[in-house]
């Protein structure tokens, strides 16, 4: 009888594997981390070849001695991956240093809706201020007509005399929002009523 011991698979055939796998849907998925792991994880799973996004904004971090800006990530301890979901990918992404596991019910990954991830990158790429907004269930559901923002959907709420534009991410319960002019939305579906969670 011949003993084979298993050998980890090198990072060239972890690569193809992603890519062969591509018969079936490649969806998103939120991993979550370790405590101040996310940049770790999203570069070990880079170096891996899994498609991943670590959506981050800059802040000024202040020190008895200095000010510095810093990137911190919109969603602490998650970091988004993209595969097609079988067992052999699931548990590498699970192999990277600092990863806890993937959000789901059970053994079953849940994927993350595309048009989430694209509304997030729509809005760090168009480098507008941006901040962490308590996650909304219900409100008014509108779509951007102009700007940098154009066609991104999301919550509209009105805080004091200023109104935003809520991007949420359902799986993870959390949001991030910018301000926006009432004049470049427009509404999509009307608020029923809001509740903050």
């Amino acid at each position: 009888m011949i003993h084979r011991h298993l050998q980890p698979t090198p990072v060239s055939e972890r690569a193809e594997l992603y890519r062969t796998q591509l018969a079936r849907e490649l969806q998103w998925y939120a991993l979550y981390t370790r405590s101040h792991f996310e940049k770790r994880v999203a570069a070990e799973l880079t170096t891996k070849g899994v498609e991943n996004y670590l959506p981050v904004i800059e802040q000024v971090h202040q020190w008895k001695d200095r000010r510095k800006l810093v990137e911190v990530p919109v969603f602490a301890g998650y970091v988004f991956v993209r595969f097609a979901d079988g067992r052999e990918v699931r548990l590498d992404v699970l192999r990277t240093a600092g990863s806890v596991r993937i959000l789901g019910h059970g053994d079953r990954s849940e994927p993350v809706p595309d048009a989430e991830i694209e509304s997030i990158r729509r809005l760090l790429k168009a480098q507008v201020p941006c901040f962490s907004h308590p996650f909304l269930r219900e409100g008014a559901w509108v779509r951007v007509k102009r700007g940098p923002l154009r066609d991104v959907e999301g919550l509209l709420v009105r805080v004091k005399n200023k109104t935003r534009l809520v991007l949420s991410v359902a799986l993870l319960s959390q949001s991030v929002a910018t301000e926006i002019d009432l004049a470049d939305v427009e509404v999509v579906r009307a608020a029923r009523r809001q509740a903050v969670v």
